[in-house]
């Protein structure tokens, strides 16, 4: 009972503060003329969005972090007179929550140097994609050493499989399956709702594996984001009245990387963010079929988001039906974890 409730707070608490920072700092980023300058490219009825407030992911990145690090620093404090049944490696969550909230900090500020050469220069381009791809792969090798420093080798739990060491190739495969995530999170944000929406489910999921499996911090951190992409979502749901930027969408990424890894089954990141990695193969298949076939292209636009809306599909449809994926997905990566480790 204590349990819920004190996951519930953590959620409340970074909803909130986030819902709130929007009735601030919109009117500032509007001040400001920090306005999202949109591709050309792009379905034509996005025109109306120009100059909507971008960089508005700084409100839950705000809230996220308060309400994570406040709700386990009292844990830490407080939690072995309430909780004695939810302490199973305590000092190893506690390590991975803050180097994992330190990371996606660190995505979030690469995101905000990119969103704010968009904004002073007006244009929809701003780091190069091999400035981003530098900046990402150094965050998420410093992330890995650090884990490493700690004494945290080179296991990883799969479900019905158990604890598989790949050694070194761990620390590879990490930083790419890192790195890939984070990108793929920031595809997800091209319409209304949708990368808030599609994390928001992911959380939730990743909050009740954590839970099943008595991990409160990470529960709590979950909780948090959860929180935080919901009261984004008031200001951010069509039609929006501010866009969380590269700041927001890399900061997300990283912190769902951060709680998969927290779990020791960064696996999860397949089914939980199926939507991700579909937004991402849609990009690359787009992009591969257009240079094999010297200019036809394999779908209207891609991500795929942009797909369905060139089909006539609302913003709002798009969102609901990849929220419902979304949710199923992380159904079926619960009772994977309930049947294939519980068990």
């Amino acid at each position: 009972m204590v349990y819920g409730v004190w996951t519930l707070l953590t959620a409340a608490v970074s909803f909130g503060i986030t819902a709130l920072l929007g009735k601030y700092l919109i009117p500032y980023l509007h001040k400001l003329n920090f306005g999202q300058t949109i591709l050309e490219i792009g379905p034509k009825w996005h025109e109306k969005k120009q100059g909507t407030p971008t960089m508005g992911g700084i409100m839950f990145i705000v809230g996220i972090c308060v309400s994570a690090i406040v709700s386990v620093s009292l844990f830490i404090a407080f939690g072995s007179n309430f909780f004695e049944m939810y302490l199973p490696d305590m000092s190893r969550q506690t390590v991975f929550i803050f180097t994992g909230l330190g990371m996606a900090l660190c995505y979030g500020m690469v995101g905000f140097l990119d969103d704010y050469i968009k904004v002073v220069k007006k244009r929809n381009l701003g780091l190069t994609a091999i400035q981003k791809l530098v900046l990402q792969f150094g965050i998420a090798i410093v992330y890995l050493v650090i884990l490493s420093a700690f004494g945290f080798g080179t296991e990883t739990l799969i479900p019905f499989v158990g604890y598989v060491d790949i050694g070194f190739f761990y620390y590879i495969l990490s930083a790419i399956v890192i790195v890939g995530v984070v990108n793929a999170v920031n595809l997800t944000d091209g319409i209304d709702g949708l990368d808030g929406s599609i994390t928001f489910f992911a959380s939730l999921s990743f909050m009740l594996i954590a839970s099943l499996l008595s991990y409160l911090g990470v529960t709590a951190l979950s909780a948090a984001v959860a929180g935080g992409c919901l009261g984004f979502l008031v200001w951010n749901f069509h039609p929006a009245k501010v866009f969380m930027g590269d700041t927001g969408s890399l900061f997300l990424g990283g912190i769902v990387c951060a709680v998969a890894f927290s779990l020791n089954m960064p696996i999860l990141l397949l089914p939980i963010g199926i939507i991700y990695l579909v937004e991402m193969f849609s990009v690359m298949l787009q992009v591969t079929y257009f240079k094999l076939t010297h200019g036809k292209r394999l779908f209207k636009m891609s991500p795929i988001h942009h797909h369905f809306e060139m089909c006539g599909w609302s913003e709002v449809k798009i969102v609901a039906v990849f929220s419902a994926i979304t949710a199923i997905f992380g159904a079926l990566a619960f009772f994977l974890v309930f049947y294939g480790v519980q068990r």
